[in-house]
């Protein structure tokens, strides 16, 4: 990093060759350095093609992403820390072997063996997994409920970032877009809080009757109601065969459970929670910051019935069998989400590696690339 620097500013605004850089990174080098790092970097340059092109099964034609490549690692369940140095002996391997083009089945047959070699058979099955759902065209449409404040909206972008999905849909906005549509004297239970909705029935009477019975009931029926407009979205997602998350307080568990038996797309639910009281309060307040104070200090006043919803949303979620994820570490819940959603695609992929990857005869890795890629699998 040092070197980087001082040989940027001795460059500065200038334009030079890859030949001349290297020629000067070398000078600098043996200003600094031990002539054997300049032998070795020399060594290094003459053997490593300026790019590796990987091409696709439609012929077409990119750079190889270091950075690319370990994003679909992490798609596929891998951490950062795993899937890091996969990456790094994939592409030393490559860089070894002198090779300048490679066709995307087999630089992904390699990085399953790297998988096998460095993390064993179960990773190297999910990434198996994971390619062949990307390569399927099959629509996946992601799930994610949960009470108020449990973090949906931010685990919901980190998700789509870290599987390469677009398309993000609120059940909120959905809500706000109705309200606007049908007037409160009309439909009053839409015009309010998920949490209190039930003050909204016709038959409500909180003297006598059960509280928790109470918000349930309020709840499911608002959430009703935006089961029609989450229904098209889904439609439409559907129909484009493209991939959906859909997020928010109505995504209800027994909504979830309606679209097991679509056999047009991939339905992966998942309800979040935050299962300490003071932490969801925490979250809660610290809406504040992002969102006007008034809401934050109507929800405190609310907590009572949102917790009240998350326990009736977490016994839903039992009953119909759709996976709990908690969401006290943020990193964590992703990373359980994505497992979740790979164990999903487990149960409907299950292709041969050598069919998958077009492969029709071996190739291994050798056991190690290097001390360094050793040293961080374990090897």
């Amino acid at each position: 990093y040092d070197l980087a620097s001082v040989m940027r500013e001795k460059l500065g605004d200038s334009e030079i060759g890859s030949d001349e850089l290297r020629q000067r990174v070398a000078g600098l080098l043996e200003e600094r350095y031990d002539p054997r790092v300049v032998e070795r970097y020399r060594a290094l340059r003459q053997r490593a093609p300026a790019t590796i092109l990987v091409e696709s099964g439609d012929g077409v034609i990119t750079p190889f992403s270091r950075g690319r490549h370990m994003q679909f690692l992490e798609a596929s369940g891998l951490t950062t820390r795993e899937a890091a140095p996969v990456t790094s002996r994939v592409y030393e391997h490559l860089l070894r072997k002198g090779v300048t083009r490679v066709p995307t089945c087999r630089l992904s047959h390699l990085t399953y063996l790297a998988l096998e070699k460095s993390l064993g058979a179960k990773a190297a099955k999910r990434y198996l997994v994971w390619f062949q759902f990307v390569h399927s065209g099959e629509p996946l449409l992601i799930l994610i409920g949960g009470t108020i404040g449990c973090g949906k909206s931010t685990l919901a972008t980190a998700l789509a970032h870290k599987l390469d999905i677009v398309r993000i849909q609120s059940t909120d906005m959905l809500r706000e877009v109705m309200r606007t549509m049908t007037p409160e004297r009309m439909l009053p239970v839409l015009h309010t809080s998920s949490f209190n909705a039930w003050r909204k029935l016709p038959f409500a009477d909180d003297r006598h009757a059960d509280p928790d019975a109470l918000i349930a009931d309020g709840y499911q029926s608002q959430a009703e109601l935006l089961s029609v407009a989450s229904d098209a979205v889904l439609n439409r997602a559907r129909a484009e065969r493209v991939a959906l998350i859909l997020e928010g307080v109505h995504v209800q568990p027994a909504f979830a459970e309606s679209l097991r038996g679509l056999d047009d797309a991939i339905v992966v639910p998942v309800v979040l929670a935050v299962l300490k009281q003071k932490e969801l309060r925490k979250r809660i307040k610290g809406r504040g910051t992002q969102a006007p104070r008034r809401r934050a200090r109507r929800y405190l006043r609310e907590f009572d019935s949102i917790w009240r919803l998350q326990s009736f949303l977490l016994s839903e979620a039992d009953r119909c069998e759709v996976p709990i994820v908690s969401n006290m570490d943020k990193e964590k819940a992703l990373h359980e989400v994505v497992t979740v959603v790979i164990d999903r695609l487990s149960g409907v992929f299950k292709g041969d590696p050598r069919e998958v990857f077009g492969i029709t005869r071996g190739e291994n890795l050798p056991e190690t690339t290097s001390r360094r890629v050793g040293a961080a699998t374990g090897e």
